[in-house]
């Protein structure tokens, strides 16, 4: 007989996500460390991290969950939110996500766990997806050009308003156009989020009736909602006429899905149409993550914000796609730029061009009918019931006069039903989900309030013409074959998965973005975001029903100003560049407040990313670059010379820490000293706190406000270019201005108005980091800092006696990335070609030419395992040895494995090959690539240039590929 010897230790879980999450295994830390030089991870810790900004306490954050105790923890959270049936509409719906799209898209780490498809030869799917986006968005609104998403429809709108404002002033001379006009029936938070955005920027936000207003000299713009916000149909030709005959330029925001049926405002002359795909398919969330679209004139393609998808051409003359355009980007722009935009909802417009392959011009026709006949019939059984339609035009939207709002109220929330009350109406937007069942129990509600009882309508088959005939829709959509051929679930999810086939995500290796964090996104954190009792919420519903939600805000903002150091949070804005900006406008704000209104000088260190100096102009601020030394570091002299010389009206200091360089500067508390000794605050940018969670914070460096990447520090998944986060976190002297918002109660005292269309951003999403706040614990996350630093640190160690590492700390560290120095290769190679040759060995390439020209930048995160760093390094180290054999004139500078990369299965496969190297140098360079580990680019290198000057940005004919590029062809080759 056996016995065991059991201690209170076997009644604890063992199974700890730390252990999932982080790469490296105890076995194998010896050996890292070794690697490193040093004997362990409190010396390494200690040797590049300046010891007077360590922290002296640990977090005050729980211990660890398990993920199973995790889960059940959230499943009783999630019982306190309440999931009534929403007819508040506003922009948000019911929708109904077929399942092929759940299941292969929202639900994949094959799509979820994409970058931004810098990288085209390894993004052909995404590109595509994003394409038949553009295609659909365009179809639908009869303009031209749309890009691949924006934030939300109140920051589309604000982004067209902007764009429009420098448009008309470009070359104007005299007093600046700065009224724009937005018409009463645009939906409120998106007046909110226009009047944030034009503030600082002198703009004028004037609101009023299209019907009445008169244009000005100063206007420059006006914006229109179609259908109107109470649902009405407004016939706006003659409007838009008198506004196109006086070069003004019309914005309409407009519900992508009534376009169906109604004339699209391309054809009756709007010069851009905004607004949210999110009644494609996408789940409401409690607010996000959506994509928004924006749509323009041709005109307009070299000033639209945001990214755009287009043709070209790679090496071999093929079809391609890539990102055009990309010289708009701020990091080229910089303070020039007119938008911060540097991301997108990828996977969201991913999944909302899905659902129009899916079901195709007849599905959508069908669907957007169905949910007119339904709204017809519920107006003619309220108004059986001696109610007052006060629209009467509608797609699916009726607003109701009612005397007593709050008594139908109480008997529609006993019937957990919401809908929207403003003024002594009631707003019913019906959607996709919407039963004849519903529609009676909804006209049941309106008889009791009125104290009868409801009688059904008996309808005969005639409906009354509810759309003016003149704006009843006659132009086609969604015409080309990709909307026309995947109508069956077989065929659906064998094209989900052929584009997800061509795409290199975190399923296959290492993504070593640097100043990206490309780490595990567990499927824990990401299953509960699919669950009902937060996917299916509005984010204008009564609070006392999300009070499940309200209780995740709480903690997430406690442990985020905890990680901080700092004392308040803000979830609201939904990206990176959103939480810039809004951290900026909470600086400026608390100088407003102080009197202090002509503070306004921005000081960003020339190494800064570029969003940086474009937020600071965003946010009415101008820019003062100050230097970095040769180390990398901020020029301290040059500071203090500059806050010296801009003492009386210095706004802040915006700086990323550690630097964008990959470096702990130990001047940082002398850096933020010397801002706060001439009256300014100080910016931290939250792009590398993956190197601080848990041994340093934005507070301890003595920083007034940051924002915080949560699609990189807090495991969001990128998404193949969003949804992201940016929640701001703030010091007692700026929680007061953090935002507000119109329609809930959020916000400091003297908050900023809103930045972005919903209350929380994205609300769904922060359960992600907050499941991984709460299975790593105050421990956990410690150890997941201490890893990534170690794993970049590795890196280095193997690879700086063949590459130069370009800037490292006062003891020979880097933080939690390295930036390796190609440059002093450019006679034989250029860093795009080692970037190109790295996907013949199966890798991503890291960061290409940021922040220094030339280089790459290398972030390998805490989630690498031992055998994928030696896989990278090993490949790096392959590279440098086959640029030393051009170098040595083994191949020619023109014609080799780095100059023709990457190498393509149909070039290796053809039957002839006319290259100096054999194919097995080309595309099995290694072992390991023999043994599964090898990728297969869908396309030759892209010809960028090509594709900028013949600018495809919808799906083309399929006859148009091979017209198009034959000339093209002709042309390079003459």
């Amino acid at each position: 007989m056996v016995f065991l010897f059991i201690t209170m230790a076997n009644f604890f879980q063992n199974d700890r996500f730390i252990n999932r999450h982080i790469g490296i295994n105890q076995d194998e830390l010896a050996h890292l460390l070794s690697a490193v030089g040093v004997t362990s991870l409190d010396q390494l810790i200690s040797e590049t991290i300046p010891k007077n900004i360590r922290s002296k306490s640990k977090l005050n954050i729980p211990e660890a969950l398990t993920e199973y105790d995790y889960l059940q923890e959230l499943k009783q959270t999630s019982t306190q939110n309440l999931v009534c049936k929403s007819y508040i509409g506003l922009g948000y719906y019911n929708t109904i996500t077929p399942s092929v799209i759940a299941r292969n898209v929202f639900q994949n780490p094959g799509w979820y766990t994409q970058y931004t498809p810098y990288q085209a030869e390894i993004a052909q799917g995404r590109l595509e997806a994003l394409l038949n986006f553009q295609t659909m968005v365009s179809d639908l609104t009869a303009l031209p050009i749309a890009n691949a998403s924006l934030l939300d429809e109140g920051t589309a709108a604000a982004e067209a308003m902007s764009m429009f404002y420098s448009l008309k002033n470009k070359r104007n001379k005299g007093e600046s156009f700065n009224e724009f006009f937005v018409d009463q029936g645009v939906y409120p938070h998106t007046i909110d989020i226009l009047q944030t955005r034009a503030t600082p920027l002198d703009i004028k936000v004037v609101v009023g009736d299209w019907k009445t207003y008169e244009f000005t000299d100063r206007t420059f713009g006006v914006l229109l909602q179609y259908p109107a916000m109470n649902g009405a149909v407004e016939d706006y030709r003659t409007f838009t006429a008198k506004a196109n005959a006086q070069n003004l330029y019309v914005t309409v925001a407009a519900d992508l899905l009534s376009l169906a049926l109604l004339m699209p405002p391309g054809e009756w002359g709007a010069d851009a149409v905004v607004g949210n795909t999110q009644r494609f398919g996408v789940p409401m969330g409690y607010g996000g993550p959506h994509a928004a679209y924006f749509a323009t004139k041709d005109e307009f393609k070299r000033q639209i914000p945001g990214r755009i998808i287009g043709v070209s051409v790679d090496a071999q003359n093929n079809p391609a796609l890539r990102m055009a355009l990309q010289t708009r980007e701020q990091h080229i722009r910089r303070e020039k730029a007119t938008s911060n935009i540097c991301t997108a909802q990828a996977l969201l417009a991913i999944m909302a061009s899905m659902y129009a392959v899916y079901h195709g011009h007849k599905g959508i026709h069908g669907i957007a009918q169905r949910i007119h006949g339904l709204t017809q019939n519920l107006a003619k059984k309220i108004k059986a019931l001696g109610y007052e339609l006060v629209n009467d035009t509608y797609f699916d939207t009726l607003s109701v006069g009612v005397k007593n709002t709050d008594a139908l109220q109480e008997i529609a929330l006993t019937n957990e039903v919401n809908f929207f009350y403003t003024n002594g109406q009631v707003h019913i937007s019906l959607d996709e989900t919407t039963s004849l069942e519903d529609v009676n129990l909804i006209a049941t509600i309106f008889a009791k309030a009125k104290n009868t009882a409801f009688v059904d309508v008996v309808l005969n088959g005639h409906r009354e013409a509810i759309i003016p005939n003149a704006l009843v829709r006659s132009s086609a959509y969604l015409t080309h074959p990709v909307f026309n051929s995947y109508h069956t679930e077989t065929k659906m999810m064998r094209y989900i998965k052929r584009l997800e086939n061509k795409d290199l995500s975190l399923t296959h290796s290492m993504i070593p973005l640097g100043s990206c964090t490309m780490k595990l996104n567990a499927a824990t954190q990401l299953i509960p975001v699919s669950w009902e009792a937060f996917a299916n919420i509005h984010p204008f519903a009564p609070l006392d029903q999300t009070k499940g939600y309200q209780k995740i805000f709480t903690e997430l903002e406690a442990y985020l100003s905890e990680i901080t150091g700092f004392a308040a949070c803000s979830l609201q804005p939904n990206s990176g560049a959103q939480g810039e900006y809004t951290g900026l406008l909470t600086i400026r704000a608390y100088h407003e407040a102080n009197g202090d209104t002509h503070r306004n000088i921005a000081l960003i260190p020339s190494s800064a990313h570029g969003t940086n100096p474009a937020s600071a102009v965003m946010a009415g601020m101008k820019v003062v670059v100050v230097k970095c030394d040769e180390n990398g570091n901020i020029d301290v002299t040059d500071l203090k010379a500059k806050a010296e010389q801009h003492s009386t009206n210095l706004s802040c200091l915006m700086v990323t820490y550690p630097s964008t360089h990959g470096v702990f500067e130990a001047a940082i508390q002398e850096i933020c000293g010397i801002i706060h000794q001439h009256g300014g605050k100080v910016y931290m940018d939250g792009a590398n706190m993956n190197a601080q969670v848990g041994l340093t914070s934005p507070g301890a460096i003595d920083a007034d406000v940051c924002h915080l990447n949560l699609h990189k520090t807090f495991a969001i998944p990128h998404g193949g270019g969003g949804p992201g986060m940016g929640p701001i976190c703030v010091n007692e002297s700026l929680a007061p201005f953090l935002p507000k918002h119109k329609l809930v109660e959020t916000g400091g005292k003297q908050g900023i108005s809103a930045v972005s269309a919903a209350p929380w951003g994205s609300a769904s999403i922060l359960l992600i980091s907050y499941a991984y706040i709460k299975m790593l614990g105050r421990d956990g996350l410690k150890s997941a800092t201490e890893y990534a630093i170690l794993n970049a640190n590795y890196i280095k160690a193997r690879l700086e006696d063949k590459y130069d590492v370009l800037y490292i700390g006062e003891q020979g560290r880097v933080a939690h990335e390295l930036i390796l120095d190609l440059r002093p290769f450019k006679a034989v190679v250029s860093a795009e070609d080692v970037a190109k040759r790295l996907i013949d060995y199966g890798f991503h390439a890291p960061t290409l030419s940021f922040p220094v020209a030339g280089t790459i930048m290398i972030e390998p995160t805490e989630s690498e395992s031992l055998d994928e760093l030696d896989r990278f390094c090993d490949a790096m180290l392959a590279i440098r040895e086959e640029i030393e054999e051009i170098a040595q004139g083994t191949y020619s500078d023109d014609n080799n494995v780095l100059h023709n990369a990457p190498h393509t299965l149909a070039l290796v496969a053809a039957d002839e090959w006319d290259l100096p190297y054999p194919r097995s140098k080309a595309a099995y360079p290694l072992a390991y690539l023999k043994e599964g580990y090898k990728f297969w680019a869908a396309v030759g290198r892209v010809n960028n240039a090509k594709g900028d000057r013949h600018l495809i940005c919808t799906c083309p004919p399929i006859d148009m590929y091979e017209e198009k590029f034959s000339e093209v062809s002709s042309r390079a080759n003459n």
